[in-house]
């Protein structure tokens, strides 16, 4: 009996219709429905004297299911071995009703029905509902007006430059933006990352920041001259009138806390591809920087990423010897890159293809922290250790 058609078969002819969402648009839409026609399969006629019974508990289960769900148009068999039997041959899914029920989605169906008409008054909202139609179900009911007016919101202050945190509609807050940020996101016709969202709206982006630990020698004379650890927006630091001889870039906070700072040096948590922030600081451009990150290959793309705001940057601790020595102490890297990188030297581009290629093992990663710190002192780059 598990060659013969049942109703899941007809359902399953109509599911990938539902899952794309195109009968749910067809539906908001008001366009007519198609009729699918479902050739069942059903026993022969040199089956039906086998077993007679199997046949009439195939048949009814058909008839059973189809009320509300679908049409059956039956068909003669065996009209000239065991007489004329009508059986199922086909299965005729009628209206959008019908094809709710065969797939026992009809709270969907309701609520997305809801959905556009109460979005009658938002075009764009609406023209987004009808795209997406899955995506506007998993949305939570008690949020939509909550997002209309976010959205009212968002448009008029377009190009304003407030903050997003001063967003006022009824009922909205900035949890609200931020769960349902890809959404605004799509309907505004904006990216969806956060910063990128609020700055392609003409909004305040938060001010990117960057920590640093200064020398004791390069802010002399200053009532800032005890500042040692800084954090603080790129556009201040840029007018610090400091002039080091040599900076540190470092990924762990840890190994940044712990490095080695001479007088005149100046040690910078990287913060993975946030590096490129260094670019800003003009007191940098001109002055040696080292950088050490984690050994893995995303360690040499921030590596590959530094340099083209600070090409004069040179690694360390980042090259096959070091990675073969602390063997006992490799992890692995979740999601390898395989990024062409083409500002890296050949040492390191022949350290970052080893990793690519799982030479000595799969997916090795070996972070900073891990590395022994007496082998990092020996090896630490001059003009910047302590």
């Amino acid at each position: 009996m598990a060659e013969w058609s049942t109703p899941d078969d007809v359902a399953a002819r109509l599911r990938p219709r539902w899952r794309s969402g195109e009968l749910l648009r067809a539906c908001a839409e008001g366009r007519p429905f198609e009729p699918v026609e479902v050739r069942l399969r059903g026993p022969r006629a040199r089956e039906l004297g086998a077993d007679l019974e199997r046949v009439r508990r195939w048949a009814e289960r058909l008839e059973r299911a189809a009320p509300g769900r679908y049409e059956l148009v039956r068909e003669p068999v065996g009209v000239r071995t065991v007489g004329r039997n009508d059986l199922p041959a086909r299965a005729v899914v009628t209206g959008y009703e019908q094809a709710w029920r065969l797939l026992d989605v009809g709270d969907e169906a309701g609520r997305h029905a809801r959905l556009v008409g109460l979005l009658a008054g938002d075009p764009d909202l609406r023209s987004w509902a009808l795209a997406q139609p899955h995506a506007a179900l998993g949305v939570e009911e008690a949020h939509w007006p909550g997002l209309l007016a976010a959205l009212e919101w968002l448009r008029a202050a377009r190009g304003s430059g407030r903050f997003l945190r001063e967003i006022s509609a009824p009922g909205v807050d900035t949890k609200l933006v931020e769960r349902h940020r890809g959404l605004l996101a799509a309907v505004l016709g904006v990216p969806g990352a956060a910063d990128d969202f609020v700055e392609v709206l003409g909004l305040r982006v938060r001010p990117a920041r960057v920590r640093l630990r200064l020398g004791e020698a390069l802010l002399p004379g200053s009532s800032w001259a005890a500042l040692r650890d800084v954090t603080a927006p790129v556009e201040q630091l840029a007018a610090l009138p400091v002039a080091p001889a040599a900076a540190v870039v470092l990924e762990n906070e840890t190994t940044f806390l712990a490095a080695p700072l001479p007088p005149r040096g100046v040690a910078v948590f990287g913060e993975g591809f946030r590096v490129s922030r260094l670019g800003s600081l003009p007191w940098l451009r001109d002055v040696p920087v080292h950088y050490w990150g984690d050994l893995d290959t995303h360690g040499f793309a921030i590596l590959d990423r530094l340099r083209a705001w600070l090409p004069q940057t040179t690694s360390f601790l980042m090259d096959r010897d070091t990675l073969l020595a602390h063997r006992e102490r490799w992890g692995s890297e979740p999601s390898p890159t395989t990024a062409a990188l083409t500002r890296l030297t050949d040492a390191e581009q022949a350290t970052y293809e080893d990793l690519v290629s799982d030479r000595y093992a799969d997916r090795v990663r070996l972070e900073q922290e891990r590395i022994d710190w007496a082998w990092a002192l020996e090896r630490w780059p001059d003009g910047t250790a302590g």
